[in-house]
């Protein structure tokens, strides 16, 4: 049976978007808060960067971010994409390819192999690659 939550739209979104759209202090807060109205993908490089960026550079307590994290984002409502060794091979392909760092080449590839086109990212490397390909998917990036 088809899963039904892939045919749905969802937006992939990065690090930085994340930390951005939790922390009502950071200077993009703002910029973010259309993503209320979105289904989100994520996955778990994304969540504990988060996790690390929330608790070691805004201070938030370890408690605090972790809750946040859990009541917000990993629901049924958002996607969450699990790593696998295929992703793991996808993601040092495209490294390579694209010239990326491992941590931005597996989000990627969590996000292709998960069938999510758009990811929203502040890293303006990867917005200056504007587009991956890999076989006979795409993921673009693109700001907020």
């Amino acid at each position: 049976m088809a899963d039904t939550r892939r045919d749905q739209k969802y937006l992939g979104i990065d690090t930085n978007v994340l930390v951005a759209y939790l922390d009502g202090d950071h200077p993009n807060h703002k910029e973010t808060q259309n993503l209320t109205k979105r289904r989100i993908a994520l996955n778990p490089t994304i969540i504990h960067e988060a996790y690390h960026t929330l608790v070691f550079k805004m201070k938030w307590t370890e408690d605090d971010a972790s809750e946040v994290l859990k009541a917000a984002f990993l629901d049924e409502h958002n996607m969450f994409i699990n790593q696998s060794m295929r992703t793991t091979t996808i993601g040092l392909d495209i490294a390579t390819q694209y010239h990326l760092g491992g941590r931005d080449a597996l989000i990627a590839a969590n996000f292709l192999s998960g069938r999510v086109n758009e990811c929203r990212t502040l890293d303006r490397e990867l917005l200056d690659i504007g587009k991956i390909k890999y076989g006979r998917r795409s993921l673009s990036f693109t700001s907020l």
